[in-house]
């Protein structure tokens, strides 16, 4: 029996929660942000678009892990 892909599940699973959690905290922030000061509107969409693509960064490498544990 195999647990490669178990092993691989659990990794890609695990890796993803942290990020999800801390982009959905992050949109609705900046969301509300926006609300109470619509004039910074485009810093506050830089950096949030900014911080996202680094949260997303953890998730890419959860996913390179769960890869390599498949495959090797």
């Amino acid at each position: 029996m195999d647990i490669a892909p178990l092993a691989a599940a659990i990794a890609i699973g695990a890796g993803a929660i942290g990020p999800g959690i801390g982009i959905g905290l992050l949109a609705g922030k900046a969301m509300e942000a926006i609300g109470r000061n619509p004039e910074a509107a485009p810093k506050i969409q830089t950096a949030m678009i900014l911080a996202i693509a680094f949260a997303e960064a953890i998730a890419i490498y959860a996913l390179v892990v769960a890869l390599i544990i498949k495959f090797v």
